[in-house]
Formats: structure tokens, sequence, C-alpha cells
């Protein structure tokens, strides 16, 4: 895609990225969760204090979000950090659903990970992919993350039935 812009979100891209998050969490689990645990996530995780505070509180744990951008739109999020010295994982990733499947998000992704690796020492990567989500884990498998195992979404309780897959890559 011509003209992309790929880089770190700031305070001015709050309502932008928050905007993405909201709806991609919307397209991508509509069919998995009830309106009510999705609207719980989006109230705990995507409101627009919370992303303003990430934006501007980066660390190795947290390197904030970065986003894709075409001709001033905020089209694909994503974010993560380092859970030990070697090893980042992807937090959050999410395209606007207008803009899946035209490589915005492995170049994204390409991005995402040339930071954890140069900048941070990652020698490997992880993610997490709710089970049932048949949007993220092609698009995983296809850039060579293998499953590992399963577990409980962060934040979330046996009784919600949030179940992640993890998996890794080398990189």
């Amino acid at each position: 895609m011509d003209n992309l812009v790929i880089r770190q979100a700031t305070l001015y891209d709050t309502k932008a990225v928050t905007s993405v998050l909201v709806e991609s969490q919307w397209f991508t689990y509509k069919h998995l969760y009830s309106k009510s645990y999705i609207q719980n996530l989006v109230d705990q995780y995507y409101n627009e204090q919370r992303i303003k505070s990430e934006i501007m509180l980066i660390s190795d744990k947290w390197s904030g979000y970065f986003l894709a951008e075409k001709a001033g739109k905020v089209i694909g999020v994503i974010g993560g950090g380092m859970i030990n010295s070697t090893a980042g994982e992807i937090y959050v990733f999410y395209m606007d659903p207008n803009y899946r499947g035209l490589g915005v998000g492995t170049r994204l992704l390409n991005f995402f990970t040339k930071v954890q690796k140069h900048s941070y020492g990652a020698t490997e990567q992880w993610v997490a992919v709710a089970k049932g989500n048949y949007y993220g884990i092609p698009f995983y498998e296809a850039r060579g993350f293998i499953f590992q195992h399963e577990e409980l979404a962060y934040g979330t309780t046996e009784d919600d039935q949030d179940i992640s897959l993890k998996y890794k890559r080398q990189i």
C-alpha cells in the first residue's frame, strides 16, 4: 500500500488509536463473546484515558503504541513490550476492518518486530490470540508464529471462557 506511514503514536493520536481499537474489538469478537463482555473489555482497556496514559508511559515492558496511517487516517495499531531480557510480546494489534488483507498488518508487524529486536534485544516474539479468532490465528501462523499452549486471557477468569492461544517465533 502506497503512502503508508508507520510511526509511534503521540498524544495527538489518542482518539484515533482508541477508535481503531474499539472498532476492531467489536469486529473481531462479535461472534465469540457476548455484547456485555466485549463492552466490558472496551470500557476497561480501550478508553481514551487509559490509551493516553499508555502513549505517555514508555519503558522496556511497554514500548508504546505504533500505528499505520494512510492519508492522515490511523488504520492499524500495535503495541507490546519485553517479558524478559530476550523475549518480546505483542500485547495489542488491531487493524481497521476496512484495511484488512492489504499488507498493512504485515508491514506494521515487521516494523514493531524491528523495534523489539533492535531497540530491546529481543530474539523471540510472543503473542496471545483469542481461541476462535479466525482473523488473527492464520495471520500469525503465516508469519512464522508457532502454537505453544493455551491459557486464560489476561485479566479474565475461568467463568469468562476467554482462552488465549500463545504463539512464539524466533526473530
